[in-house]
C-alpha cells in the first residue's frame, strides 16, 4: 500500500543475481513503464535508474548482493504512481548512507529513498503515471498478465535496442544542431539587416536634426525680424498719430468757429462744406486716438491699476454717457445692472473703455431693435455680454474682425457711420491685459453677442 488511501497492485517481480541480470531488469523496467502509459523519456529514466542500481549491487560491491525487484501500481485519489522497490541484503560494512551516496539516481525519478526492513535494505523509487492513463483493476490485471507472459530478451538484443535508441537520440541531436545552426545564421542575417537599418535611421535622424537646428535658427532670425518690425510699426503709429493729432484738433476747432452763430454768417453751401470738414476731421481724430491707444497696448506701456470695482457704478456711468449716441428711436439701449454684490478686482478705466467700445460698436451696426448689456458671475469669472440685433458677422470672419484695420466687406453700417477697424482689436488686447478674453458669437442678419470674460481675482 502507498501513503493515504492509495491501493497497490503488484505488476511484476524479478530476481537480480549476476551482471547479466542487469540487462534483464533494465529491459523489464522499461516494459513496465510503457505498459502503464509513461512517455518514452520517463521509460528511459526508470530503466537507467534500475541499471545503475543493479550494476552497483552485483558489480561495484566487493561481494555481489542478490536482490529482488518488485513493480507495483499505486492508485489513489491524487492519481496513480508506479512504485519500484529493490530489496537486497548488503555485504557487511555497507551502510544505507554509503548506498545513498553511491547511487545518484534520484534525479531520474520523482522520489528516491533507501530504508531498512529487518536485515534487508529496501531501495524505493516512485514515478507519477500520466493522468491520461486510466488504471482500473481490470486494466491492471491485463497489464500484469501481459508482463508475465512476455519473454525477456537476451542481453545482446537489449544492447542492440539501446544502440538503436542511442543512434536515434544522436540523430535527433544532430537535427537539432543543424536547426540551431540555421537559426543562428538567420539571426546573424537579421542582425546585419537591423544594424544596416539602424545605421540608415541614425543617418536620417542626424540629417533631420541638422534640418531642425537650421529651421530653429531661421525661426529665431524671423522672430527677431518680426519683433523688430512690430516695434518699428508701434513707434511709427505712435509718432504719426501724435504728429497728426494737433493739426486735426486745430481743424476741428476752426470749423467750430466758422459754424458758431456769433461768427460771420455763412451761405448754405459754405455751411455744408464746413460741416463736411468737421465730420471728416472728427473721423480722423477718432482714428488717430485709436492708433495711439493701440500703440500703447502693443508696446506694453499700459499697466492696469488694480482695485475693487463696483460694477453697478460702471454700468450706470456707461448708461449715461453712451445714451447720447442712441439718438435713433428705432434702436433702444438697455443696460441691465448686475445683481449685488457685483464687485470685481480689475482696472476700472480699462474695463470702461472695453465696454464703451462694444456699446458704440453695437449702436453703430444696429438699424432696428436694441443693444443690451448684461453681466453674470459664472464660477470664478465675470461674464459681461453686449448683445445687439444688428447685421451680424459670418462665421468664417468672426476671428478676422479682431485683426487690425479689418472690416467685414460688403456690410457697412446701416447708420452710415464708418469704422476704423481698430476698436475691436484694442478691446481684445485690453481684455487680455486684464487677465481675461473677448469672444464673439454671431449670425448674419440676426445680430452679434460680444462676451468679456474676466477673473474675479486676477493674478497680476
Amino acid at each position: 500500500m502507498t501513503e493515504g488511501t492509495a491501493a497497490g497492485a503488484a505488476l511484476l517481480r524479478l530476481t537480480l543475481r549476476a551482471e547479466s541480470d542487469v540487462f534483464l531488469v533494465r529491459q523489464r523496467g522499461r516494459e513496465v513503464a510503457a505498459a502503464v502509459g509513461m512517455e518514452h523519456q520517463d521509460q528511459v529514466r526508470l530503466a537507467t535508474a534500475l541499471s545503475e542500481i543493479g550494476r552497483y549491487l552485483v558489480v561495484t560491491l566487493p561481494t555481489a548482493a542478490r536482490a529482488e525487484v518488485a513493480f507495483t501500481a499505486a492508485v489513489g485519489e491524487s492519481g496513480a504512481t508506479l512504485v519500484t522497490e529493490v530489496t537486497s541484503v548488503l555485504p557487511a560494512g555497507t551502510s544505507t548512507q554509503t548506498l545513498t551516496g553511491a547511487l545518484l539516481v534520484g534525479r531520474l525519478v520523482d522520489t528516491f529513498d533507501v530504508g531498512r526492513d529487518g536485515d534487508a535494505t529496501v531501495i524505493r523509487m516512485t514515478r507519477k503515471i500520466p493522468a491520461t492513463t486510466t488504471l482500473t483493476p481490470e486494466r491492471l490485471d491485463v497489464i500484469r498478465d501481459n508482463l508475465n507472459a512476455s519473454a525477456a530478451r537476451t542481453p545482446l538484443e537489449e544492447m542492440a535496442e539501446q544502440n538503436e535508441q542511442l543512434l536515434a537520440a544522436l540523430e535527433q541531436t544532430r537535427a537539432q544542431r543543424d536547426e540551431l545552426a540555421r537559426l543562428n545564421a538567420e539571426l546573424a542575417e537579421t542582425n546585419r539587416g537591423v544594424l544596416a537599418l539602424y545605421t540608415q535611421l541614425s543617418e536620417e535622424l542626424d540629417e533631420t536634426n541638422r534640418g531642425v537646428v537650421a529651421l530653429h535658427a531661421e525661426l529665431e532670425d524671423r522672430s527677431v525680424q518680426l519683433r523688430t518690425a512690430s516695434e518699428a510699426k508701434t513707434r511709427f503709429l505712435a509718432n504719426v498719430s501724435h504728429e497728426l493729432r494737433a493739426p486735426v484738433t486745430a481743424v476741428i476747432g476752426l470749423t467750430r468757429l466758422l459754424l458758431d452763430p456769433a461768427s460771420d454768417p455763412l451761405t448754405a453751401e459754405q455751411r455744408e462744406q464746413a460741416e463736411l470738414i468737421r465730420s471728416s476731421a472728427a473721423d480722423l481724430l477718432s482714428l488717430v486716438n485709436d492708433l495711439l491707444d493701440l500703440g500703447k497696448a502693443e508696446s506694453g506701456a499700459i499697466e492696469p491699476n488694480w482695485s475693487e470695482v463696483e460694477l453697478r457704478a460702471v454700468f450706470g456711468q456707461l448708461r449715461g454717457t453712451v445714451r447720447a449716441m442712441a439718438t435713433r428711436p428705432e434702436v433702444q439701449l438697455v443696460v441691465v445692472d448686475p445683481e449685488p454684490p457685483a464687485v470685481i478686482r480689475t482696472d476700472e478705466v480699462l474695463l470702461t473703455q472695453v465696454l464703451r467700445n462694444l456699446l458704440h460698436n453695437g449702436l453703430k451696426f444696429t438699424e432696428y431693435g436694441e443693444v443690451r448689456m448684461t453681466a453674470e458671475v459664472a464660477d470664478d469669472s465675470l461674464v459681461v455680454r453686449v448683445r445687439d440685433t444688428g447685421i451680424g458677422i459670418p462665421a468664417e470672419l468672426q476671428e478676422r474682425i479682431f485683426e487690425e484695420f479689418y472690416q467685414v466687406p460688403g456690410r457697412g453700417s446701416p447708420t452710415g457711420a464708418r469704422g476704423t477697424g481698430l476698436g475691436l482689436p484694442y478691446a481684445r488686447r485690453l481684455s487680455r491685459l486684464l487677465g481675461g478674453d473677448l469672444r464673439v458669437a454671431s449670425e448674419p442678419d440676426r445680430g452679434s453677442t460680444f462676451s468679456v470674460h474676466l477673473p474675479l481675482e486676477p493674478v497680476p
